[in-house]
């Protein structure tokens, strides 16, 4: 968050006030880190195709074109809307799925059980950058208790990012059964969504109501921030499940009172060695580092940033600490723009995976391993597997091949970044129909991405970070026989009704 500058931000939308609330979004939904695009004419073609669909295809079901788009049937249309306009069969989806709602939700009940984790996502407090001062009591709080299980709650407006609706969009609507929250560094706390305390309370709440391990947490670590080593030491008392650093630097003020990038470090430098240190005599050994969503637009803005934004620094910090877990999310992606405005960044990315065999930045991280001779380098997908595979998920499909090449599929870890991009259901749809085409494989060596239940997909969405988290088969069970889980049980009896909502910024 924080590299949109208030002028781009006054051409931008909030995309809950932009949505058809189709299954998923028709363009590319930023969460403040990076100017997302326009709609392309190709998005706006998928939208053209669904709706015909959703008229022609619940008309005969009655139903209204947002009951269609709420159900499994809409959902499957929206994934063969994206095969008719992109070409192939990117997406294991069919008119026939499309067209019978039972089937379709059949389907869909065979996967509910898939144990997903989730190891990226966000929720912001209620005084968030609200000028509320510091040390007043959480709101969200009350949220958690009185809304918690609560399957009537549909905020859709800005509250969308707030722990009640993020409970919703995550738990509920959605497979996902375990979720790390995340935030940001920022000098002073009134800069950042969740402090360490308040993600640790948060998931302590949560477990707690559910009876069982359905929250994970992060603590913030910044080195060569203003009082970093003490923050540190303070943040391991709160026992966090993993670590979350931005080598650009914590959120910070200029001069003007902008938003700006203050502190920036390597990961393989002094400072970081010394956090590293404290890390690895604490026990709490994983790592996760935001890297990436660098465009050379926001290059020339903040030059001073882009040896900081990189993946160059990974491969040292992995080969001098072999017994730490290194996850670089995002996948590092270098978010390409295009001088001229003529296209949009995924369309840029194709071309240069056309012409190269490569993605810029994430194809450096794949190659870490056989460089470095390291096997504790991971990527997350976070953003970049939303905003390619909604607008040119042939680079989607591209970036999953080379990560699953380079770092193998045990180093690839399920995260989404939501609820910026809504509840992330679709991604997760994505994932599981997602194929990479056979021209792709066949040139550039990609194995088969498989079934969604298939070792490369379950290695992704369940077992890599099972390992990284300690989730053993014992409290994977405890999990889907929860709380929460007799409460999704009751929502969807009563008629489940997805918002089919996103949360952050698009391009008018």
């Amino acid at each position: 968050m924080g590299f949109i500058s208030k002028d781009e931000h006054a051409k931008l939308i909030g995309a809950e006030r932009d949505s058809a609330r189709t299954p998923l979004p028709l363009q590319m939904v930023s969460s403040d880190e990076f100017l997302p695009s326009p709609r392309s004419a190709k998005q706006e073609e998928v939208g053209r195709r669904l709706a015909g669909m959703a008229d022609d295809i619940g008309a005969g079901l009655g139903l209204s074109r947002r009951r269609f788009f709420q159900t499994a049937a809409g959902m499957a249309a929206a994934f063969v809307a994206m095969n008719e306009t992109y070409g192939g069969e990117l997406f294991a989806a069919t008119p026939d799925e499309a067209r019978s709602p039972e089937d379709a939700r059949a389907k869909a009940d065979l996967l509910s059980t898939q144990f997903v984790i989730d190891v990226h996502t966000h929720f912001v407090r209620d005084d968030y950058l609200s000028g509320m001062a510091v040390g007043t009591p959480f709101p969200w709080r009350k949220a958690i208790k009185e809304l918690a299980w609560n399957p009537e709650v549909t905020d859709t407006t800005v509250e969308g990012a707030k722990f009640a609706n993020y409970h919703k969009e995550i738990y509920l609507d959605s497979d996902t059964k375990v979720a790390l929250i995340s935030s940001i560094p920022g000098i002073g706390t009134a800069l950042m969504p969740l402090t360490n305390q308040q993600m640790a309370e948060a998931r302590d709440t949560v477990n707690r109501q559910a009876d069982s391990r359905r929250m994970l947490s992060h603590g913030l670590f910044a080195p060569g921030a203003p009082g970093w080593s003490d923050d540190l030491d303070a943040a391991i008392a709160l026992k966090p499940d993993s670590w979350k650093g931005y080598t650009i630097g914590s959120l910070g003020l200029d001069e003007q009172h902008r938003p700006t990038r203050l502190y920036p470090w390597r990961m393989d430098g002094a400072d970081a060695y010394r956090a590293y240190e404290k890390m690895a005599k604490s026990g709490i050994t994983t790592v996760c580092v935001h890297k990436g969503l660098f465009p050379p637009s926001l290059e020339r803005q903040l030059p001073q940033l882009r040896g900081f934004a990189d993946v160059a620094d990974v491969g040292q910090a992995a080969k001098d600490w072999p017994h730490l877990n290194f996850i670089v999310y995002h996948a590092g992606y270098r978010h390409t723009d295009d001088p001229s405005g003529a296209l949009s960044d995924p369309e840029v990315a194709l071309h240069e995976f056309e012409r190269t065999g490569r993605l810029s930045w994430v194809s450096d991280l794949a190659d870490i391993p056989a460089q470095y001779g390291v096997n504790n380098v991971y990527a997350d997908l976070g953003q970049v597997f939303a905003l390619t595979m909604i607008a040119q998920p042939r680079v989607c499909a591209a970036m999953m091949g080379i990560l699953v090449r380079g770092l193998g599929a045990s180093r690839v870890c399920w995260g989404t970044d939501a609820v910026w991009t809504g509840s992330p259901q679709w991604q997760i749809e994505g994932l599981r129909r997602l194929e990479i085409p056979e021209d792709m494989r066949r040139r550039h060596r990609f194995a088969p991405l498989g079934s969604a239940t298939g070792p490369v997909k379950r290695a992704i969405f369940t077992e890599n970070s099972a390992r990284l988290y300690g989730l053993d088969e014992s409290v994977r069970g405890t999990v889907l026989n929860d709380k929460l889980a007799l409460a999704k049980a009751d929502y969807e009896r009563s008629g489940r009704t997805p918002s089919n909502l996103q949360y952050g910024y698009v391009a008018p």
